[in-house]
């Protein structure tokens, strides 16, 4: 099947069942709640009983049937390439991290936003606006301009210079709020009706979990239409860890993989760990992070409005969540650096973190494969320092380098 089509077929509350149509713009749903994208599974399996993708191009648009694209023409791409797994080679067993830095913009949030502004555009859709802690906004700002739309960024006032001129120079409008995410999130909302723009913040808009989706069905097919014993994933918001889980269940129906589930681990921060402590207390839903703080800008929100999904994910799969040290988090990218020559992100260290506390407890062991997302290329971010300096004038030590 090379043709482009897509076997989307309507809209559906995530919270209620009730139906929408795909042909109309929506935010949420009527109840408040994410939008998912549903398809006519059974008509796709009877066309492509097994996934012929040989001849398709490395990108996530290879799976252009399970996205909600209906016209090629709708596409915008800047080169959504197949992300690596990467084995580390120090760890016991088979743990692979799955680099989500070479993608556009630098991160994993060029999957959901490719989706979400191709849709955008595809409804006449001239102006977007996003609360961001930098890489969503980036990735918006990206599509965006690809499109010929306006985009504003709204981002938290500690959120990484870099974040922040990466956004501007691809064409956004940024603003530094002093406050968090959240509260970057209400200037959005309550200025939908004075600017005109489509909000495309998390999950509040049907189509990032679609474009995040594709790092699920990308991740079966890396394993021989299989799964991992265990994903560890940095989890804000946790449009991805959702859409994997919808990936999972879809490719199960159309019969590319079996029932075998991966457990679904989120990893947060110590300082901002809204849905560990809803799981850990058996609430369906997470209330608000007071004070927020993490090293790891990514996985800061207070309040994810997709919780109930993200802990029904979590339970379902028998995964947990986990909560890690900001300064183990340092130590690991420090450590992943030295040990693999592989530079994590600071969210991507917290999976490493956590999967390591996982395997000193027994949860996870030697046997199992695991699967470890790094978000972003860890060079947008703070590096530790190096300060060496040589003086060519003077005698150098040579013997005294290896001390160093």
């Amino acid at each position: 099947m090379s043709q482009w089509r897509s076997f989307a077929t309507h809209l559906e509350c995530s919270a209620t069942g009730e139906r929408f149509s795909i042909e109309e713009v929506h935010n949420l749903s009527p109840a408040g709640k994410p939008l998912l994208v549903r398809y006519d599974l059974a008509a796709l399996r009877a066309a492509m009983p097994k996934p012929d993708l040989a001849d398709r191009a490395p990108d996530l648009w290879r799976y252009r049937e399970l996205l909600p694209v209906r016209e090629e023409a709708h596409r915008l791409s800047l080169g959504e390439v197949t992300t690596p797994l990467v084995r580390m080679v120090r760890e016991p067993g088979e743990v692979l991290i799955k680099d989500e830095g070479r993608l556009p913009t630098g991160s994993f949030k060029a999957r959901g936003l490719c989706l979400a502004v191709t849709m955008a555009n595809s409804f006449g859709i001239k102006r977007v606006a996003i609360p961001t802690n930098g890489n969503a906004g980036a990735a918006m700002a990206a599509y965006a301009s690809r499109a010929g739309m306006e985009s504003y960024c709204f981002a938290p006032e500690d959120t990484p210079e870099v974040n922040i001129r990466e956004m501007a120079a691809q064409g956004a409008k940024v603003w530094r709020v002093n406050g968090l995410i959240n509260d970057c999130g209400k200037i959005v909302g309550e200025g939908k009706a004075a600017m005109g723009w489509f909000d495309v913040s998390t999950l509040k808009e049907p189509y990032r979990i679609e474009g995040k989706k594709t790092m699920g069905i990308e991740l079966a097919e890396q394993l021989g239409w299989d799964v991992p014993d265990a994903i560890f994933y940095p989890t804000g918001g946790g449009t991805g860890l959702i859409g994997m889980w919808k990936a999972f269940d879809e490719l199960e129906q159309l019969g590319w993989i079996g029932s075998k589930r991966p457990k679904m681990i989120a990893v947060q921060s110590t300082g901002c760990a809204p849905i560990v402590r809803a799981w850990q207390n058996g609430d369906e839903h997470a209330a608000l992070w007071e004070n927020a703080h993490t090293v790891a800008s990514g996985i800061r929100v207070p309040a994810a409005i997709g919780d109930f999904l993200i802990l029904r994910a979590v339970r379902e799969s028998n995964g947990w969540a986990e909560a890690v040290e900001d300064s183990d988090i340092e130590a690991a990218v420090v450590r992943v650096g030295r040990e693999e020559g592989f530079l994590m992100c600071p969210e991507g260290a917290a999976t490493y973190v956590a999967y390591r506390q996982a395997l000193a407890d027994g949860r996870i062991t030697a046997a199992d494969r695991v699967v470890l997302y790094n978000c972003a290329t860890g060079l947008k971010y703070p590096l530790p320092p190096a300060d060496l300096r040589l003086d060519r004038h003077q005698p150098i030590d040579y013997e005294a380098l290896a001390r160093a």
